[in-house]
């Protein structure tokens, strides 16, 4: 699931202290606090833009809003589903997926102001039963920690607990957690989740006693009125989009734009990525952003203080340089806050987000010094055109001159294709499928299972070719195609999954040790962390301790 530029760093060994001084001395060089007019955006000049960008990255559909003080304009391009006629308006949802982040810091910010949580309070004592794989992030990870991607774990790791869907609880969900092993220590540095964001929610219902669906709508949605908006990535009303992408080719984003059978499912993930908004509710969630939390009059939704706490960075992200036609965009600073990166845009200071679910993309920008925001939604996965759409608003409020955006993220991430595809044909071209298996096919069957994601079942189908299935995972099973020596390659029945190998490890004796596995695109979604998975035979691995 998108959630920031491809091409920047996502390893570092930063500790949170120095993240902070930074933080202030950098703020403080942008000018934070100083606020002057943003320059108008016109609406025809907009207009042709996304025309542009959208005929350019063939993007079926796009809404935006643009608040500028307290107006805020709404736009929207193109139509709901390729094929239909129906044409997006200002109140079509799109899914926002992990712009979701910065409502559930929200709700944690409200049972803040309210006294029923503090910031540094540890998890462990609010949310029973609790735990982390490592016992001192256990006892000391507290609700800031939750937030803000220093816990350990790495990019996206457990997010084949509820990706693409899932038979588990929430509750469920965070119960495993303590069997994901972390790839750093904790506090070591920055690796984007989405499982602890789903604690997050948890943690909202075990304070308020509300599911964090309900708390969201009594306490955010609702106040906002944010009328079009949906708790759930399953509702469905009259006026939502169609998902889209291009996944007839190994490398998705190759090929011919259509409609996704296979979308994101269930109630799982929704703290950490489930919302669906429209363009003319993500204006009111801005304009609460820009003021503080606080609504027209009086009525405040969350205290100036918790706002500050939201854009305050905790958690610095290392920087890798972009490609040479979009570097003018590349930030000199980047950290992450709560529910938001807190960055520079060409010396501005700007809090940000992407989002993503399979087949939908947003952004959100935040200019405090202009006292503007926007938003952009699509219906697909052109990422080249979100991009484009956000840095050319960005140079539109800041009066900057704006390069062209569009043909420099087209070329980037055409680049970026052609190498994926050269690489899997390298890959191919090295294979040799005439050695192995190691075994007779029956030799693989049996039940597999890993710590954190559970069982997977390998078996002979009627034709007497493996199969696999995904047994936490409704409908993703396929079959299992010989690549060379022990390596299976998958072909997921259940349309648009990510591929992966699969490699079995032989004791001496011939008996199976463990099934590793990785994603056979080298530009396959974080979320797809096949290769965090380490399953072993069933019968070595009776039962998990708790």
């Amino acid at each position: 699931m998108i959630h920031r530029l491809p091409g920047r760093g996502l390893q570092g060994a930063f500790r949170w202290p120095a993240t902070v001084a930074l933080a202030l001395v950098v703020l403080l060089s942008l000018g934070i606090g100083q606020t002057t007019r943003a320059q108008a955006v016109s609406p025809s000049a907009l207009d042709a833009y996304a025309d542009k960008a959208m005929r350019v990255f063939d993007t079926p559909g796009m809404a935006a809003v643009v608040v500028d003080g307290d107006k805020a304009s709404t736009y929207a391009w193109g139509v709901r589903k390729l094929g239909a006629s129906a044409r997006v308006d200002a109140h079509t949802i799109f899914p926002i997926g992990s712009n979701t982040k910065a409502f559930t810091a929200a709700a944690l910010a409200i049972l803040v102001d309210e006294g029923k949580l503090h910031w540094d309070d540890r998890v462990a004592d609010r949310l029973p039963g609790f735990r982390m794989y490592d016992p001192y992030a256990s006892s000391e990870m507290t609700v800031t920690d939750l937030l803000v991607h220093r816990s350990g774990l790495g990019l996206g790791q457990g997010d084949l607990m509820m990706f693409p869907t899932t038979d588990r609880t929430r509750a469920e969900l965070v119960h495993d957690i303590r069997y994901l092993k972390p790839a750093h220590s904790f506090r070591s540095g920055y690796d984007y989740d989405n499982v602890l964001y789903i604690v997050a929610g948890q943690l909202v219902e075990s304070v308020s006693g509300q599911r964090w669906e309900d708390f969201v709508q009594q306490h955010i949605l609702g106040p906002l009125r944010m009328r079009d908006a949906r708790t759930s990535i399953d509702a469905r009303t009259a006026n939502q989009v169609a998902l889209h992408a291009r996944d007839t080719t190994p490398v998705r984003g190759v090929g011919k734009q259509a409609v996704l059978s296979t979308v994101m499912t269930g109630d799982v993930f929704a703290p950490a990525g489930g919302l669906q908004v429209s363009a003319a509710d993500m204006g009111n969630w801005l304009r609460l952003q820009l003021d503080r939390g606080q609504l027209d009059g009086d009525q405040r939704i969350f205290s100036a203080a918790a706002s500050k706490m939201m854009w305050t960075p905790q958690t610095l992200i290392p920087i890798d340089p972009l490609p040479p036609q979009v570097a003018l965009a590349q930030p000199q600073f980047d950290a992450y806050a709560l529910g938001f990166e807190v960055q520079d845009y060409r010396g501005h200071m700007i809090v940000t987000h992407l989002g993503g679910v399979l087949g939908g993309i947003s952004a959100v920008v935040i200019v405090p010094e202009k006292h503007a925001a926007f938003a952009v939604m699509l219906n697909s996965e052109d990422v080249g055109a979100l991009f484009a759409m956000r840095e050319h608003l960005l140079d539109t409020l800041l009066g900057l001159p704006s390069p062209d955006w569009i043909a420099g993220y087209k070329r980037m991430f055409d680049d970026a294709h052609a190498k994926a595809i050269a690489a899997l044909r390298d890959k191919h071209a090295a294979t040799h499928p005439e050695r192995g298996p190691s075994l007779p096919l029956s030799g693989y069957a049996g039940v597999y299972t890993d710590p954190w994601y559970g069982n997977a079942t390998i078996g002979l189908d009627k034709r007497g070719a493996l199969h696999i299935s995904f047994d936490r995972s409704p409908g993703m099973h396929g079959t299992l195609e010989h690549v060379q020596y022990d390596t299976f390659r998958t072909h997921w029945a259940m349309p648009d999954v990510e591929d992966a190998y699969v490699t079995f490890a032989l004791h001496p004796d011939g008996s199976i040790d463990r099934m590793t596995m990785k994603a056979v695109s080298p530009l396959a979604d974080f979320s797809w962390d096949y290769q965090d998975l380490r399953f072993v035979p069933a019968t070595k691995h009776q039962g998990r301790s708790d």
